[in-house]
């Protein structure tokens, strides 16, 4: 039995992801539009590049974390290890050099590869941690639960003060770009003390069935011969896309379709807040909804059928979305947060799922490759947010987007469509994968309990 204080140990890890990752997702973009300066297609294109080679450099850092051996385990040392350059290169990553246009591109293009891989560096042994942690199938879902939960707090947190931090340096006499980095650096700050408390507060215990290193060839060989793994990855790409283009365009939705200048006076608590700011963070209180809903629904009526029907009530919503005119805020912020639910519940059991997998393949092969296999569940999020931001990108500018003006009504149009119709596409592509899905619960309790006897003749 894991204990609460290591389950919770457990979700500090994402929840430092995660706060980075969702500034990634929601205000990158628009960060290098309108306050670094760039062309919103030129983002769009590095993004693709960057993220394209980034999902290839997962499965490295997997490989590279199966064969790493020390005192504190194979993946819990990147989490010591890395905390501290995650948080400075993010921090560099929203840094405004005074350079012009080309130059600015190259700094742009550096210090964001090297976030992502560092990014990749840290999160895919944090993520194959749920892989050792425990061999139990429902345990791991109730660590995703933890996990999942964790992350959405932190995004919720990091989406709801960025904005009011950014406008608290600039309102104390730093220029926007200023404010912009200060900002970023007290999110960072928070990432390394989560990071470290992650490390500190969980242990690995599943051993692998041999206690020699497998053949690196065999391992790949392996992958590519596991059927569960490919469906999933089909299916997470679909679901981060339709993710990616919701976040990377809120933004901008609320900025130049709600105007929320016209707004500039919500407070809470006598805090200052914008729309943006609010819509987002309620969108990842939404998320934990869907998250804590996740365990008991897929215990019911499994996991395949839980995503499955997520997704599709999610297609719907997205496209009833694009019905709503701009001063419908009630209905604006309704339609987020039961999209948002929808979201958040596919999350968990996708981890469990790859845990699963990672189960199937040792027992069909007798090795066990947890960072190989779960690094394709990092390659996924990149690939999705890859396409998805490369589109916002394109699209932006094949719309006549054109930042700090007024927008046309086809623009705006085109804006409409990134919080609705567009990513709906992503989430109506994911049902059809994850509907031939073969690992049931009955497979996975047989997989488990082979497994089980397997491990325990091991340790005799």
């Amino acid at each position: 039995m894991i204990k609460l204080r290591e389950k919770i140990g457990y979700g500090f890890g994402d929840m430092a992801s995660s706060m980075f990752w969702k500034l990634f997702g929601a205000y990158l973009m628009i960060f290098y539009t309108d306050v670094f300066g760039l062309p919103a297609a030129a983002v769009g294109t590095m993004f693709l590049i960057t993220r394209v080679w980034d999902s290839a450099f997962d499965p490295i850092v997997g490989i590279v974390a199966d064969r790493t051996m020390s005192r504190w385990g194979k993946f819990r040392p990147y989490l010591l290890w890395l905390a501290v350059p995650f948080a400075l290169i993010g921090v560099l990553t929203f840094y405004t050099p005074d350079w012009n246009g080309m130059w600015k591109l190259v700094y742009a293009y550096i210090t964001y590869s090297l976030m992502m891989m560092v990014y990749s560096a840290i999160n895919v042994p944090y993520a194959s941690l749920l892989g050792v942690i425990s061999s139990d199938p429902k345990e791991r879902s109730v660590l995703s639960t933890f996990r999942m939960t964790f992350a959405y707090l932190g995004s919720f947190v990091a989406l709801l003060i960025f904005m009011p931090l950014v406008n608290f340096f600039t309102e104390s006499g730093a220029d926007e770009q200023t404010g912009w980095l200060l900002a970023v650096v007290v999110i960072a700050c928070a990432c390394v003390v989560l990071f470290l408390g992650c490390f500190a507060w969980t242990k690995e215990r599943v051993l692998a069935l041999k206690g020699e290193r497998s053949a690196l060839k065999r391992d790949v060989q392996d992958l590519f011969q596991n059927k569960p793994w490919w469906i999933l990855l089909g299916a997470g790409i679909a679901a981060l896309i339709f993710n990616s283009i919701r976040d990377g365009a809120a933004v901008y939705y609320f900025k130049y379709y709600v105007v929320e200048q016209n707004y500039a006076d919500i407070s809470i608590c006598g805090i200052p807040f914008v729309l943006s700011g609010l819509y987002l963070a309620a969108g990842q209180a939404a998320n934990i909804i869907g998250v804590v809903l996740a365990a008991p629904v897929s215990n019911r009526i499994g996991k395949r059928n839980t995503y499955l029907w997520a997704m599709l009530l999610a297609t719907v919503l997205s496209v009833v979305f694009y019905g709503l005119q701009a001063d419908d805020l009630v209905l604006i912020f309704t339609f987020q947060i039961l999209i948002s639910v929808c979201a958040g519940s596919i999350f968990p059991l996708l981890w469990s799922m790859y845990a699963d997998c990672a189960d199937y393949s040792e027992l069909r092969t007798g090795r066990r490759a947890t960072g190989l296999i779960f690094s394709s569940s990092s390659m996924s999020q990149k690939l999705g947010w890859a396409i998805g931001t490369a589109l916002t990108g394109w699209l932006l500018a094949f719309f006549g987007f054109e930042a700090n003006a007024s927008q046309t009504p086809e623009t705006l149009n085109g804006i409409k469509m990134f919080l609705s119709l567009l990513p709906a596409g992503g989430t109506l592509l994911s049902v059809p994968l994850i509907s031939m899905y073969p690992l049931t619960e009955k497979m996975m309790q047989e997989v488990t309990l082979s497994l089980n006897e397997k491990r325990r003749e091991l340790q005799k």
